[in-house]
């Protein structure tokens, strides 16, 4: 993308080309059935989704903490991104966040990111990563935080404008090469808690590690996803909602469309092009270039998601 601060006129090609790495977040608005797109930047876009009277911001991979080269400033890029949220003319519903809130599980890094994450004035959903759960005494922290009314590990679900979220858990007992594992216990609660549900009923699921095989080699998948998926097969419109692999990636898949959002704090290699994943170092004249914020508005209509992407740059 370029690196202009007057260059808003950004194509959805151009944003399209820039995804693999990293960014801010994801705006839905529901007006019930499947997601598409607008721009976060675009007023008049975001004014005609929120026509519908309900929105909500997924934002992932903060990772309050983090200092190294591949972004000094991850708490920084973290409040620019909110700054883009509350810029917008109507503010979300609430936010899921979808984990690894912190870098290091520390007391004081979950208390920074509580502080701006914050200031944007809407209530937020959490579920973990891996980098919020490092062991049992880091766990029985992050659900002190977040888990209240939660069950076991700090698995839940809520309704919203008729939609059903489901928030999981798949980073704790994580299995070779670190792959996510939801367990038994969780997957017997998400089957009964779907039970109940019409087959008519918008499903959000939405968790650290993707539930799709992305690069099992990485660790960039789950284990036992196909279990759950397994029960979301009778819903009409299902979405996935990950983070974990800090860049923007999308699948369809019959009636289910799986989508990973970005990091606010350092981008990761796309699958098998490096070594390993992890923070990847760009120039910093570049970084906000794939630092951004990307839009999807969720309409009743038989599209596939599209997706339209921003860079802090814009």
């Amino acid at each position: 993308m370029s690196d202009s601060k007057n260059d808003e006129g950004v194509n959805r090609r151009h944003a399209l080309e820039c995804m693999v790495w990293a960014g801010t977040g994801v705006l839905w608005t529901v007006a019930g059935g499947v997601p598409t797109s607008l721009s976060l930047l675009d007023a008049a876009e975001a004014a005609e989704a929120a026509k519908s009277g309900f929105t909500f911001l997924q934002i992932s991979d903060s990772h309050v903490g983090f200092d190294k080269p591949a972004n000094p400033h991850a708490l920084d890029t973290l409040k620019e991104a909110v700054g883009r949220v509350n810029a917008l003319p109507v503010k979300p519903t609430f936010m899921l966040h979808t984990g690894d809130i912190t870098h290091s599980a520390k007391p004081s890094e979950f208390d920074l990111a509580n502080q701006v994450i914050g200031g944007t004035g809407v209530d937020v959903h959490y579920v973990p990563g891996e980098h919020d759960i490092t062991d049992e005494a880091t766990e029985k922290a992050y659900l002190e935080r977040y888990g209240k009314g939660t069950k076991g590990g700090g698995w839940y679900s809520f309704d919203d404008n008729g939609v059903h979220f489901v928030g999981l858990n798949n980073v704790t007992n994580l299995k070779s090469f670190g792959l996510g594992y939801l367990g038994k216990e969780q997957l017997e609660w998400l089957e009964d808690d779907l039970r109940p549900l019409k087959s008519s009923t918008p499903i959000v699921i939405f968790a650290h590690i993707p539930l799709w095989s992305v690069y099992p080699n990485w660790g960039w998948g789950t284990d036992d996803a196909a279990i759950a998926l397994g029960y979301l097969k009778r819903f009409g419109s299902v979405t996935v909602l990950n983070g974990h692999i800090h860049q923007l990636m999308q699948k369809v898949e019959g009636n289910i469309t799986f989508h990973t959002a970005r990091s606010t704090a350092f981008p990761q290699p796309a699958p098998g092009t490096a070594p390993s994943p992890g923070p990847m170092v760009v120039p910093a004249e570049k970084l906000r270039s794939v630092l951004g914020t990307t839009s999807v508005a969720f309409k009743r209509t038989e599209s596939p998601l599209a997706i339209t992407d921003t860079s802090l740059a814009g």
